[in-house]
Parts: C-alpha cells; structure tokens; sequence
C-alpha cells in the first residue's frame, strides 16, 4: 500500500482521535461486510455507537473491555440504517485483515490521541 501525499499539520490537527473502551458488542447482520455494533464509554465525553467491519477477526468476548482509539469528530454515518457516531481505528493489513489500535491500559478514557 502507497503512502498519502503529505498533508498539512493544521489540517491533521483537526482530526479528533480519543481513547475509549468496549461496553457493549451485539451483531449487526444487516451490514453488507461482517460487522459488530459497539457501545464505547469516552469518559467525560460519553457513550458513543460505531459500526466496525471485525467480525472476521475478533469475538465479542475479545472485545468487550477492550481499549480503542476512535475519531470522534466524523459526521454521523449511517451504516444499514445504523447511526455510527466514532470511527474505529485499525491497521488494515496486506490480506485485509484488521488489527485493533489498542493503547496501554493506563489510558484515561477520552484522552487525546497526539
């Protein structure tokens, strides 16, 4: 995979990226990719819903409590009817696998991502 062309820092800034953990996972089978409905707790930012195209990779189990990175600032998506308020973050590998941005557990929930 190519890297982007460069960006300005300015514009990078304004991508707000913030630590929250799983609280909730439920199927979503009516999404066209395999995917998961996810409750996440952002702290004093609240509790936001994402849609995340995992369900190849990773249980519920594997999931809940489990510490995220997500862009909270993106325009509500609706995804198969489904309002996804945070994008999810993940390294997209060669065969199309996704890995889970995942920082330490001393990550206070809602802290920035810099």
């Amino acid at each position: 995979m190519d890297a982007k062309s460069p960006i300005d820092m300015t514009l990078f800034q304004q991508v707000d990226m913030r630590v929250g953990r799983i609280i909730g996972v439920e199927p979503f089978p009516e999404a066209r990719k395999p995917s998961y409905k996810l409750t996440i707790d952002f702290g004093p930012l609240g509790i936001k819903r994402s849609s995340a195209a995992i369900r190849p990779w990773y249980q519920p189990e594997d999931l809940l409590g489990r510490l995220v990175v997500a862009v909270v600032n993106l325009p509500v998506r609706r995804v198969a009817g489904f309002p996804s308020e945070v994008l999810v973050l993940g390294a997209i590998q060669p065969d199309g696998r996704v890995i889970l941005l995942q920082p330490d557990n001393a990550a206070e929930l809602g802290t920035p991502i810099a």
